[in-house]
């Protein structure tokens, strides 16, 4: 059997269990269900909702979705899909959504259904995201509603490849411990 690691909590809904790759981290208190795919060395953090039950959430490789976090998706039209290297922060909200690859949520912000972030877009905290936004790569979004305001700095460039990296490592720090490595699932 492979081995995972994982704390939090995994549930099937209607026959679709969640599937996890190789090295995903599951904080204790994190909750994924149903049809949900996490690709490797992603991290699931502390009292994280991924609510995959009437439609799909695809996760890529290296993402962080951060403290208190809900993932969710709207029946039949709307699932969630996250490239790699994305870091999704504290307490923000994606519904129905598509996060490219070096997309960057800021804490608390909104990401409404049928939203596109482009390729190392910034959100900043607490933008609301209104549905249907397709936002272009390297771009700054603020606001509520969110708005584009310029491009982003190559100092939130390197800010957006730095997250997703310190990310991997904080995962690992965990799983060095022994309470966080399962066997089995």
């Amino acid at each position: 059997m492979q081995e995972v690691h994982l704390a939090g909590n995994i549930l099937e809904y209607m026959g679709k269990h969640p599937s996890l790759r190789e090295g995903v981290f599951l904080a204790p208190g994190s909750l994924v269900v149903g049809d949900v795919l996490i690709g490797k060395d992603s991290s699931i953090w502390f009292q994280t909702l991924v609510r995959g039950d009437v439609n799909y959430i695809r996760i890529g490789e290296n993402v962080n979705i951060q403290d208190m976090t809900v993932v969710h998706v709207s029946r039949n039209t709307h699932p969630v899909e996250i490239g790699n290297h994305v870091s999704v922060g504290h307490r923000a909200v994606l519904h129905g959504c598509k996060l490219k690859d070096h997309s960057f949520v800021g804490m608390g912000a909104i990401i409404m259904d049928g939203v596109e972030l482009g390729e190392y877009s910034f959100v900043a905290a607490g933008a609301m995201v209104t549905p249907g936004k397709i936002i272009p790569p390297g771009v700054m979004v603020m606001g509520s509603p969110a708005k584009i305001v310029r491009d982003i700095t190559e100092d939130e460039r390197n800010l957006i490849e730095r997250t997703a990296a310190n990310y991997v490592m904080y995962k690992n720090n965990y799983l060095q411990d022994p309470f966080y490595r399962i066997s089995g699932v």
